[in-house]
C-alpha cells in the first residue's frame, strides 16, 4: 500500500511539473529539401566551399558518408524519398510522370504522419511540381500547401524574373535575346520556347537574401514554424530550397566569398574507358537551356568547356550552395528562437549529387558516384551529436528512419531500412548495398549497385514502360569499378578477369532484386 501512494504521488508530481506530458509529447520534424546539393560540405571533409549552418546542423546530428539517390534526377528521386519506393514501384522515371496516376493509392511520407495525428504541410521545392497536383499533392498536406506571393520577397526589390533573374546585366541581357526573337518573326509560344532556352546561367544580384526565391521561402517558412508551434499537434514541416540548381544565381556577397582564379578543375575530364556511350550524358540541361553572360552558347554534346567557362560554372555553384547555407541558418534559428529546437527532428537532403565537369559533364543524370552520392544528415533529439555514419544508407530509408524516430508505426511496403540504430551507433551497417538507377529513352534501364568499394552496373535492353526489366532481360553492358584504386572512375573494370568474382557477386544481387521488384 505504502509502495503504491508512493508510485501515485510520483506520478501525480511528474504531470504537475509537465515532464510527463513532455515525454509522451511526439516530436516535430523539420525536413529541408535542397536542390542538386553534392555532398561537397564542410561537414564531409570538403574544404573548398563554405558551408557553416549546415555544418552546425551535422554538429548537431549525424552525417551519412555514403548516402545513395534512387535516381540522379529531381522528380524521380523526390518521390522516391517521400513515398519510401523505387522509381520501378513509383514508376516515375521522368519529369513529366504523376506520381498519383501511376500508384494511386500510395501513402506518402507527410500522408503517413497525417494519418498519425500530425499537421503537415510545406514550401518550396520538396515533390518536383511535375510529377504531383497543383496543391503539390493535397492528400500529402493537412495544412494547403504553401506559396510564394509577391509581398513575401523584399521590399523595395522587383520580383526576380522568371522566378530568378534581378541583376540589371541579366536583364539586358534577356532584352536582347527578346529583340532577337521578334527579328526573328517569332509568335508568342515560339518567343517563349526561343527564351527558356537562353537563360543566363549565372548572376551575382547586389540584394538581399530575400529579394531571390530561397531567401523570400526561409523566411516565410520562419513565418509557419511559429504558426505551427501554436497547433495542438506535432508538426512536419517540409521546405525545400532551388539551388544550387541552374541558373547559379545569388547574391553578391556570397560571390565575393571565392576568388575564381583559385578554384580547381575537375581533374579527370574524359569518357571513361570501356563504358559505354549511354553511361554518359552531353550536359543537355546545360548545353540546351543555359548561355553565356555575353549571350554566346556552351560547347555542345562532351566537348570540354572553356577552362573560363568552367571556373565560371563551380564558381556559381559554390556561391549558390552558400547563399542556400544561409537560408539553412535563417531557418534553424527561428527554429531554436520559437524554442522549438529540443523537440524537432531536422532532417536535410539534397535530392541527388551533381557532375562539376568530371567525365566532360555537367549536371546530373547519370550513374556515376558523382550524380548518385548525395548528403543526408539527421539530427534528432536524444541523440549524439557530431557523429559520421560509415556505412551505406538510401534516400528510401529516410521514411523508416522518422517513423522511428517519431514513435510511430512503419506502413508495410517500403524499400528501405530504419536508420535509427545508426543514430544510437555509427559504426552499424543496416545495409551492404544502395541501389541507382538511370534510364536512356524507353528502351534502356541502368541498375547501380554500390557496395563499400565497388559500383556494378548493368544494362539492360527493355521497353521498360510495358515490360518491367527482369532477369530474362537482354544485358547490353556492365560497368565496374573500384573505388579504392580507381576513384574517378578511370577505366570500367568489368572484363577485368582479376574482379571476375567480385562483378559475379554484384550481378547475382542485381538479379536478386530484378526477380522481387514490381
Amino acid at each position: 500500500m505504502f509502495k503504491k501512494c508512493i508510485i501515485s504521488m510520483l506520478f501525480i508530481g511528474l504531470i504537475q511539473s509537465g515532464l510527463y506530458a513532455q515525454q509522451q509529447k511526439k516530436p516535430n520534424i523539420l525536413m529541408i529539401a535542397i536542390d542538386d546539393l553534392k555532398p561537397m560540405l564542410g561537414c564531409y571533409g570538403e574544404t573548398r566551399i563554405i558551408t557553416p549552418n549546415i555544418d552546425a546542423l551535422a554538429a548537431r546530428g549525424t552525417v551519412f558518408l555514403k548516402n545513395y539517390c534512387q535516381q540522379a534526377v529531381c522528380a524521380p528521386t523526390r518521390a522516391s524519398l517521400m513515398t519510401g519506393l523505387r522509381p520501378d514501384a513509383t514508376k516515375i522515371w521522368d519529369l513529366k510522370t504523376q506520381l498519383r496516376e501511376m500508384v494511386p493509392n500510395v501513402v506518402t511520407m507527410p500522408q503517413h504522419f497525417v494519418q498519425q495525428g500530425y499537421a503537415t504541410t510545406g514550401i518550396g521545392k520538396v515533390f518536383d511540381v511535375r510529377s504531383v497536383d497543383k496543391q503539390l499533392d493535397a492528400p500529402s498536406w493537412s495544412i494547403p500547401y504553401q506559396k510564394l506571393n509577391d509581398n513575401d520577397y523584399a521590399k523595395g526589390y522587383e520580383k526576380p524574373v522568371g522566378g530568378h533573374y534581378q541583376a540589371k546585366s541579366t536583364l539586358d541581357l534577356l532584352a536582347r535575346f527578346e529583340k532577337e526573337a521578334k527579328e526573328k518573326g517569332l509568335n508568342e509560344a515560339q518567343t517563349k520556347e526561343f527564351m527558356d532556352k537562353n537563360r543566363v546561367v549565372v548572376e551575382a544580384g547586389d540584394v538581399p537574401d530575400d529579394a531571390y526565391s530561397d531567401g523570400a521561402i526561409a523566411r516565410k517558412a520562419g513565418k509557419i514554424l511559429a504558426s505551427l508551434k501554436n497547433q495542438d499537434k506535432p508538426f512536419f514541416l517540409a521546405v525545400g530550397f532551388s539551388k544550387p540548381h541552374l541558373p547559379f544565381v545569388s547574391p553578391q556577397k556570397y560571390w565575393d566569398k571565392y576568388d575564381r582564379n583559385s578554384i580547381q578543375l575537375a581533374a579527370f575530364q574524359q569518357l571513361t574507358k570501356g563504358a559505354p556511350q549511354y553511361a554518359f550524358q552531353p550536359s543537355a540541361e546545360l548545353v540546351n537551356n543555359y548561355a553565356l553572360p555575353d549571350g554566346s552558347r556552351f560547347k555542345a554534346d562532351y566537348a570540354l568547356q572553356s577552362e573560363d567557362a568552367q571556373r565560371m560554372l563551380i564558381h556559381g555553384y559554390y556561391a549558390a550552395v552558400s547563399y542556400t547555407d544561409a537560408q539553412v541558418g535563417y531557418l534553424l534559428d527561428q527554429l531554436k528562437q520559437l524554442g522549438l529546437d529540443n523537440n524537432t527532428i531536422v532532417v536535410l537532403w539534397g535530392d541527388h549529387g551533381w557532375h562539376l565537369g568530371d567525365h566532360g559533364i555537367w549536371n546530373k543524370h547519370t550513374n556515376f558516384e558523382q550524380a548518385t552520392r548525395a548528403p543526408l544528415i539527421i539530427s534528432a533529439p536524444g541523440f549524439k551529436g557530431g557523429q559520421q555514419a560509415q556505412g551505406l544508407s538510401e534516400f528510401v530509408d529516410v521514411f523508416p528512419t522518422l517513423c522511428d524516430l517519431s514513435g510511430i508505426p512503419k506502413p508495410s511496403g517500403l524499400a528501405g531500412a530504419s536508420l535509427a540504430p545508426v543514430l544510437k551507433n555509427p559504426l552499424i551497417k543496416v545495409k551492404d548495398i544502395a541501389q541507382s538507377q538511370y534510364p536512356r529513352g524507353d528502351q534502356t534501364m541502368g541498375y547501380a549497385l554500390r557496395s563499400d568499394r565497388y559500383r556494378c552496373v548493368v544494362w539492360y535492353k527493355e521497353n521498360f514502360r510495358n515490360q518491367p526489366v527482369h532477369q530474362g532481360s537482354e544485358v547490353i553492358a556492365v560497368e565496374l569499378y573500384d573505388y579504392e584504386k580507381d576513384p574517378l572512375e578511370k577505366i570500367n573494370l568489368a572484363t577485368d578477369a582479376g574482379y571476375a568474382e567480385v562483378l559475379s557477386l554484384m550481378k547475382s544481387k542485381i538479379n536478386a532484386y530484378l526477380s522481387k521488384k514490381p
